[in-house]
């Protein structure tokens, strides 16, 4: 996103002692007298001018070889950089520049081994009135002990290191998280290099906005660590200025490496204004957070019904749905003997946000409404899922994927899932109940609970996604592996997930993927699972992209790339196990083709579960081999030998993010939970079920002035339906390996930005991007199956501003 201004040369001046002795600023600096005499005359100027320059001011007792590297770096990057970005640079050591006629020279100082009360009181409210008047400053390493009792200067800076002297010099890697600043743009996404690395008095995170970090795993952090957020370099406008600051720069062998010199050149170009750069963009002040819909009126569903789903249209109008759960107090009916059992409303409302007005568009009779308790009394059928039409606007047609109630078989404890198409209105937001046409449907057991699943997105080529979960008990596998043959209704097991995600001829625990056609019917699209036709048929289903999930509620598919996310909730075990296997691990995944996603033989990156099977399920067999599984279950109807399972990109339990074992020669881990790695340090779970997100993605062309910024561009939003410490982020993937499994490489906490917490969105149902650029979520509400005074749409919007510096000061090419 730079800009770059009009060719012309530019020289590089140094005048320095580090030898001893206070160096002053004469010769080609003074050339320039009358011009700058006449800025200083006119304080409203921004300071500085398009023959850029940089004051670079150390203490008289720096350290010498790190400040001559310094030095020599800085000089080296304003002299050789191309004609539009040369810097001339001036080096002192003398406290006396700082004055208003000398600094306004300058578009931007910095502070280089400036540690301690360097400045008297005139010189600093002398360089105070410069940045106030939009000068930039740049800190490195320990220039962030200057001036230690001041607070405008511990604002300038961010944070203060840590007292006592800098630690010794160590190896880690460094998360580069912002892909669009000049300043790191160009850098590796992750960059390991030897440094002094601080910990800070207090961290800077939510006031600053943090362009790297270090990866504390990485390295021995010392006492004072700052956990998985260590911001190491940052940038914020600051008090009518520019201010970057970096804690890297504490060996004189940085100033030598490519990539540091990269980093530093991009932060004198925004600096000294010869570029634009968002530094607010995670700067939790930047960010409102608005509920948007009002408490239902009474026990009526007027505003919102039990969230469950949204999508936005191209003209901003959200559609959000109710899954089937009525107000607390609302009835619910248990008895199989009952016509009515399970009875709910299925809802589906629309926001305006023109007139900031909610239409109750319609309602279905769904299955699913029969309140909490045991896994054999609830239950989580429903309205489930929602997608608008890519060409919404023009026919108003939304598919819905639902139970209806009139499907139910109360004798075989059995019900019909679909994916039905229906025609809104787009004029009065009134849903037509009476234009379905069923696309897709399919059977789905009911008599025990649960893994519904039921997200729906688009590709770029008009294909549907639907989500569906494994349609399995929690229980009766001591939370482990979904497995067990043994427990069945009137014929059809309901805990042995073999028989629906692992088979391959069932299309629960699944994500189907088909190309609705205008009549109501569908093709299914080249590159699916199966064709169909496997073993001669009646053994697959074509419909199936992706096998192998548990209780996908979310997805998503990136129309950039066609990549679609998921996040599917897991079993209930607390801990691995020696004998059964891994621990509850939620999951999240980017597939970018076909395949299996693993469950109920593995999770996580490869990690098996023990077979079980008849006559005893109680008694452990061997491990699936992920590579080469079998579908063994009495209940399979597919095919025995399935695809191998894939790694996933995110997994968590109650002790971490991503554990992981060593393995034995058979690659089965330990298990031990004395041998655990946990290898996404930002991640933690207990009560948790993942709520995916969408991939964020900046348009340029919109003159929205709520829009999230570019620095959130291709960010994967991941969150959690609890807001205790399961992850709410935006986390950043290495394209060349994201496929196969890769881990995220960065992560940005969005707890404040989405807030969580009381008063804020505490229960996390669905979240997408308005073509605005805001974001809307649903907060489920407190509670479970039903609709209360928390249940709502929220919207989240920024509030940050352009890129600075803004147009009027900017050095490049105005309006480029």
């Amino acid at each position: 996103m730079r800009h770059r201004r009009g060719v012309h040369a530019l020289a590089a001046t140094v005048i320095m002692s580090l030898l001893g002795g206070a160096p002053a600023l004469t010769g080609q600096a003074g050339a320039q007298e009358p011009k700058q005499a006449q800025q200083a005359q006119q304080a409203q100027e921004v300071p500085g001018g398009e023959d850029a320059r940089m004051l670079v001011f150390h203490g008289k007792d720096a350290p010498r070889e790190r400040t001559e590297a310094a030095v020599s770096a800085i000089l080296k990057i304003g002299n050789d950089a191309p004609a539009a970005e040369r810097i001339r640079v001036d080096v002192t050591s003398d406290p006396g520049v700082f004055n208003q006629r000398e600094l306004q020279q300058y578009n931007a100082v910095t502070f280089l081994s400036a540690e301690g009360d360097l400045l008297n009181s005139d010189q600093t409210r002398a360089f105070k009135r410069y940045v106030r008047a939009g000068g930039g400053f740049l800190g490195l390493h320990d220039a962030a002990r200057a001036q230690p009792g001041d607070e405008w200067f511990t604002g300038l800076f961010g944070a203060r290191p840590e007292e006592g002297a800098a630690p010794a010099a160590q190896k880690a890697v460094v998360e580069v998280g912002d892909r669009t600043h000049p300043a790191t743009e160009d850098l590796p996404l992750e960059w390991s290099r030897k440094d002094s690395w601080t910990n800070w008095q207090k961290n800077p995170s939510g006031e600053v906005h943090t362009v790297a970090r270090v990866r504390e795993s990485s390295y021995s952090p010392g006492e004072g660590a700052e956990g998985w957020d260590h911001p190491v370099s940052w940038c914020r406008d600051y008090d009518g200025g520019r201010s970057f600051y970096s804690g890297m720069g504490g060996t004189a062998s940085t100033f030598t490496e490519n990539n540091f010199r990269k980093h530093l050149r991009g932060a004198m170009l925004w600096t000294t204004r010869l570029a634009r750069a968002d530094c607010q963009a995670t700067i939790t002040a930047n960010y409102a957070a608005e509920r948007v819909t009002q408490p239902n009126t009474g026990d009526q569903l007027d505003q919102i019904g039990e969230p469950h789903g949204l999508d936005i249209a191209d003209d901003g109008r959200v559609v959000y749905i109710g899954r089937g759960g009525g107000m607390p107090n609302a009835p619910v009916v248990t008895d199989w003997n009952d016509p009515k059992i399970g009875l709910g409303p299925g809802t589906v409302h629309v926001y305006d946000p023109e007139t900031k007005k909610v239409t109750q568009a319609g309602t279905l009779d769904v299955f699913g409404n029969k309140g909490g308790g045991e896994e054999l009394v609830k239950n989580e059928e429903g309205l489930l899922g929602i997608a608008l039409d890519p060409d919404f606007l023009d026919n108003g047609w939304v598919y819905l994927h639902w139970t209806p109630h009139s499907g139910i078989d109360r004798t075989a404890h059995m019900a019909e899932r679909r994916v039905s198409r229906f025609t809104l209105d787009p004029a009065t937001n009134k849903l037509d109940v009476a234009s379905e046409k069923t696309l897709l449907k399919w059977p789905v057991q009911i008599h025990s609970c649960c893994h519904a699943g039921g997200g729906m997105d688009w590709d770029s080529k008009g294909n549907l996604y639907i989500a569906t979960g494994d349609n399995n008990s929690s229980q009766f596998s001591g939370g482990y592996s979904g497995n067990n043959p043994e427990p069945q209704f009137a014929g059809t097991s309901f805990a042995d997930a073999r028989r629906t995600a692992g088979n391959t001829n069932n299309l629960n625990g699944k994500i189907l993927r088909i190309h609705p056609e205008s009549d109501g019917t569908y093709t299914v699209p080249e590159g699916n699972l199966f064709t169909g036709e496997e073993e001669g048929g009646g053994k697959t289903r074509e419909e199936i992209y992706v096998m192998g999930v548990r209780n996908p509620a979310r997805i998503f598919v990136d129309k950039k790339t066609d990549w679609l996310y998921a996040g599917w909730v897991g079993p209930d075990a607390g801990e691995p196990s020696t004998t059964w296997g891994p621990a509850k691990y939620d999951t999240f995944a980017v597939m970018t083709k076909a395949g299996n996603q693993g469950w109920p033989y593995c999770m996580g990156n490869k990690q098996p579960y023990r077979d079980r099977n008849l006559p005893d399920p109680s008694k452990p067999l061997g491990w699936y081999d992920c590579d080469h599984l079998k579908n063994e279950s009495p209940n399979n109807d597919g095919l025995v030998n399935i695809p191998p399972a894939r790694n996933n990109n995110i997994w968590y339990s109650p002790q971490g993010g991503a554990p992981d074992f060593p393995r034995d020669a058979n690659g089965v881990p330990s298990y031990k939970l004395d041998e655990q790695t946990l290898r996404l340090p930002w991640l933690k779970g207990g009560g948790q079920a993942t709520m995916n997100g969408p991939v964020y993605r900046y348009s340029e062309k919109s003159d929205s002035d709520v829009k999230w910024p570019a620095y959130w561009d291709g960010k994967w939003f991941v969150g959690d339906f609890y807001d205790g410490d399961q992850p709410r982020h935006g986390v950043v993937l290495d394209p060349g390996n994201a496929a196969s499994g890769g881990l995220p490489v960065h992560a940005e906490s969005l707890d404040k930005i989405v807030p969580a917490g009381e008063g804020g969105i505490r229960n996390l149902m669905d979240w997408r991007f308005a073509p605005d650029g805001s974001l809307y979520a649903l907060d489920y509400g407190r509670g479970f199956f039903n609709a209360d005074a928390a249940s709502a749409l929220w919207r989240v919007t920024y509030k940050g501003g352009p890129p600075t510096p803004l147009p009027k000061d900017y050095l490049g090419e105005q309006g480029s």
